[in-house]
């Protein structure tokens, strides 16, 4: 079984790849930057030493560089199980005083790397008839907040995508969820004030994902809404 996550060496991403990893999924990953790349190799090889890797720096701003991640993804795997579409990035804004550019900013990466990357891959899919598609979107992309600009907008839109993408995908056999995790640890949290108690372990994001993808093929979990027990941030 072979899984692809883009964004994967850090949080969310990160956990994902380690759990499926750890129950024999080749993986393929990639980020932008080639040190935690090298971090992460080296602890795959050590920690899961009978699966496949894939490690490759892309900035996945680029269209041309998501393809190429794809295509390497294709060529060295006959067939692709799981995707997951996990690259974005957050900077907080209010629409009407946020740094000009910022929602351009916002689209390309959350939005543009998911569509461009699903797009590449997603005909191996169709020909098997099988696979599993999640698009990490977020509670901003679920309800407007102060602060959100074009955070918010940009996952509102990734979550139209994964909803239309699951409508395409109906016939087709491939399932299609949408994750929406409120507040969720990584290290942009590290030196916070806030307790860990207001914060969700990115471990408890990848154990949802991986118990939607063990549902019986005739079964999909279309939507999964995660947040802090207390709420809210």
């Amino acid at each position: 079984m072979n899984i692809a996550i883009s964004g994967a060496t850090k949080g969310i991403g990160r956990a994902i790849a380690e759990h499926f990893a750890n129950a024999g999924f080749n993986v393929a990953v990639c980020a932008r930057t080639q040190s935690d790349l090298d971090e992460m190799k080296a602890s795959f090889q050590k920690r899961f030493p009978n699966i496949k890797t894939l490690f490759l720096q892309i900035d996945m701003q680029k269209k041309t560089a998501v393809e190429e991640f794809a295509q390497q993804i294709l060529h060295n795997w006959n067939s692709l199980d799981v995707l997951v579409n996990n690259a974005g990035i957050f900077q907080p804004g209010d629409v009407h005083t946020e740094a000009d550019g910022q929602l351009e900013f916002m689209i390309e990466t959350n939005l543009y790397s998911a569509y461009y990357l699903t797009r590449a891959l997603i005909g191996s899919m169709i020909k098997n008839q099988s696979g599993h598609i999640f698009n990490i979107c977020s509670v901003a992309g679920l309800k407007a907040y102060p602060g959100g600009g074009s955070y918010s907008i940009s996952k509102f839109a990734m979550n139209g995508f994964s909803q239309n993408l699951r409508d395409e995908m109906k016939d087709k056999g491939i399932r299609v969820t949408a994750v929406h995790p409120g507040a969720t640890w990584s290290n942009s949290w590290a030196g916070s004030d806030i307790s860990p108690e207001r914060i969700m372990p990115a471990e408890d994001i990848a154990k949802a994902v991986y118990n939607a993808w063990e549902m019986s093929p005739v079964t999909v979990v279309e939507d999964i809404i995660l947040r802090p027990q207390l709420g809210d941030l």
